[in-house]
């Protein structure tokens, strides 16, 4: 029995790359690479302390509505 994964809450503010990856249904290391390449833009990435990347939640619903900023 294989296990779906959990669906991103549509609220929050920010989306990991993961969850962003289930969105967009890519994998999460495209995500990254969307990231290091600026097809997101910088200021829409946020860093934690650890230095994991997180999106801004805006921006991904802008993206699904299509909306490109």
């Amino acid at each position: 029995m294989s296990r779906q994964p959990a669906q991103p809450d549509p609220g929050a503010a920010l989306y990991t790359p993961a969850e962003v990856g289930i969105i967009f249904r890519v994998d999460p290391k495209t995500v990254t690479r969307w990231a290091k390449s600026g097809r997101i833009p910088p200021d829409q990435i946020v860093r934690t302390i650890g230095g994991h990347r997180r999106v801004r939640g805006d921006y991904v619903r802008a993206q699904l509505a299509g909306d490109a900023k």
